[in-house]
């Protein structure tokens, strides 16, 4: 009961700080699910717990989609470009994970993710502002 009633409690507030959160909160919000779910993923592989590691790569590859729909090519075509294969190349990294149930490939996605991630949080908020005060003008 208290599980659920948590669930509950934590769906509801992700869901009302998206829909208050800047374009860039949002994505720094999916950054750091991805990084949970690859953890809980590790985790499941470890416990032999294989319903739960489907299950959590399969979430890890929703954000990768996530964040591969958020790439705006439009500004930098050839970043964009990369930006989605190695996206992709994470998702197979996590297909590898969970058919050969190595910790490795998920190791890897994380070690290739986190860079992106810290650069990410690193944006001053002068470039955060004016970038999305443009995203949304676009909207």
């Amino acid at each position: 009961m208290y599980g659920r009633n948590l669930k509950a409690y934590k769906r509801t507030s992700l869901e009302a700080e998206l829909s208050v959160a800047s374009p860039h909160r949002v994505i720094q919000m999916l950054f750091n699910g991805l990084l949970e779910r690859l953890s809980q993923a590790k985790g499941a592989i470890e416990r032999k717990d294989y319903a739960y590691k489907a299950d959590r790569i399969t979430k890890a590859m929703g954000i990768l989609d996530g964040l591969q729909g958020a790439l705006d090519r439009k500004e930098n075509p050839e970043l964009g470009d990369k930006m989605y294969a190695l996206y992709d190349y994470m998702k197979s990294l996590l297909g590898q994970a969970s058919v050969s149930l190595e910790e490795g490939p998920i190791d890897e996605v994380v070690n290739l993710l986190t860079p992106i991630k810290t650069a990410w949080d690193n944006i001053p908020e002068d470039i955060k502002e004016k970038t999305n005060a443009e995203i949304i003008a676009r909207q």
